[in-house]
């Protein structure tokens, strides 16, 4: 054993979200009288958090007051829909469950709305994961490290105990301002190849590669 805590991102790592993400994306579009966006649009405009997708899939040069009429209506769709189409990738729960075997502790650390983190963590992993933390008001985002050593402080871990998993540049950046290792995953909202641009070291092509580096 490498490491004793490991540290999932969410959305294209444990579970697949987009579908959820997008007709809610889509809903908030429509209730402001603005384009709807593809499915592959808003796989690209995931991983920086709820404002920052909002502001990417909204049209340039509208207001304030219309970006926040979009926002609340994405999270309004959004608190009743996440679990919708949502669900963990293929292998997950397995993997989950070997490395609870092996005594490992794991934690989500998320750029979802918090109150959705906690949702889709009782919903799917309520026996295999005890931590999870999103974003709220008082913490900053992701590629900030401040979510990953809540998440940390909560598990009584140690900082060279742990190893970070994500999807994306954003999770390498977050590892990275962590102080910590990451593995990249392929099978979410960027491909190997798009991994490997952004000078992914480890890269997991299934769950259970995984273990192969932990």
């Amino acid at each position: 054993m490498k490491y004793g805590t490991i540290i999932f991102d969410l959305d294209g790592t444990l579970l697949n979200t987009l579908d959820d993400l997008a007709e809610s994306v889509n809903y908030a579009m429509r209730f402001c009288g603005f384009p709807e966006r593809t499915r592959d649009e808003v796989r690209r405009f995931i991983g920086n958090g709820v404002h920052t997708l909002i502001k990417r899939a909204a049209p340039d040069g509208i207001s304030e007051e219309q970006y926040w009429a979009a926002y609340d209506a994405f999270e309004d769709y959004y608190r009743e829909h996440n679990r919708d189409k949502t669900a963990a990738y293929p292998g997950i729960q397995e993997l989950l469950r070997e490395l609870n075997a092996k005594g490992y502790k794991l934690a989500i650390v998320s750029n979802k709305i918090d109150f959705a983190v906690k949702a889709l963590r009782e919903e799917f992993f309520a026996d295999t994961i005890d931590v999870a933390v999103g974003d709220s008001e008082d913490i900053e985002n992701k590629p900030a490290p401040d979510m990953v050593y809540i998440a940390m402080k909560e598990l009584n871990a140690e900082l060279c105990d742990c190893v970070y998993v994500g999807d994306t540049d954003v999770d390498l950046q977050t590892a990275a301002n962590s102080k910590m290792p990451c593995i990249s995953v392929s099978w979410g909202f960027r491909s190997r190849s798009e991994l490997e641009g952004y000078g992914a070291p480890m890269i997991a092509d299934s769950p259970q590669d995984i273990l192969k580096f932990v």
